[in-house]
């Protein structure tokens, strides 16, 4: 729920709106509130600038009031949606819903999203159990080819908000890509491993976004707090669009 009017959106969104035209490698996904999408939407914008939404409804109509499904935010022009992340974890929301939140968005034609990542990362790795089991949940009974080709952000909860120093060192993350691909790999064949695209997210600042790209062997970042400020963002797309 930020920013809190449409004014402070477009003073957020028109600085990547205007610079997006010079990257010549990087795709920029915007997801703003649900409110914001369609008059952001009809700003003019550039080819690699594309429009996402934060969450979608597990359910395909009916009464259920407040939600909003896939096929509503493919009538508004969206063309991803986050599914899993953290904050819905804290709602409460399980794997079996983010399992049909992923059908509805596929079943849309839209690109989901698909958000993993532990509150806590323990010596003996016990985290890494927390990650295997919100991939298996998540991606478990999906048709084979919704999973080629599957986004997966990565966004340890626990380094979420703090500066980059204390945050995940490249090495941690892509350890942790090669954990995330092996798990995708036994669970659902190497070539889906091969093909998934795995995203970065949780203290992504401007000052590591180039080593986190250049060594923690990650596809993309999710950003959190610095897509907020337009100058931090756009120090963000260059770094990205340098080391691509």
């Amino acid at each position: 729920m930020n920013p809190e009017t449409l004014t402070e959106a477009k003073e957020i969104f028109n600085p990547p709106r205007n610079f997006a035209k010079n990257l010549k490698n990087t795709d920029v996904v915007v997801c703003p509130p649900f409110p914001f999408i369609q008059p952001l939407s009809k700003l003019k914008l550039p080819k690699n600038i594309f429009f996402g939404a934060q969450n979608v409804s597990s359910e395909i109509k009916g009464a259920w009031t407040g939600e909003i499904s896939a096929e509503m935010l493919k009538g508004l022009g969206v063309k991803f949606v986050l599914v899993g992340h953290s904050e819905r974890r804290t709602l409460g929301e399980s794997g079996e819903i983010f399992s049909k939140k992923l059908q509805r968005a596929f079943d849309a034609g839209l690109t989901p999203i698909f958000c993993i990542g532990e509150k806590e990362r323990n010596k003996d790795g016990r985290h890494l159990e927390v990650i295997k089991n919100q991939i298996k949940e998540g991606l478990s009974g999906l048709p084979k080819k919704h999973l080629v080709g599957i986004m997966i952000a990565y966004e340890p909860v626990w380094a979420i908000g703090k500066s980059y120093k204390d945050a995940m060192t490249p090495t941690d993350i892509h350890e942790t890509v090669l954990f995330i691909k092996k798990i995708i790999s036994e669970s659902f064949g190497r070539d889906i491993a091969g093909g998934c695209k795995i995203f970065y997210g949780a203290a992504v600042e401007a000052e590591n976004v180039a080593l986190i790209v250049e060594q923690g062997n990650v596809d993309g970042l999710l950003v959190g707090h610095a897509s907020l400020k337009p100058e931090e963002f756009l120090k963000i797309l260059k770094a990205i669009d340098i080391k691509k």
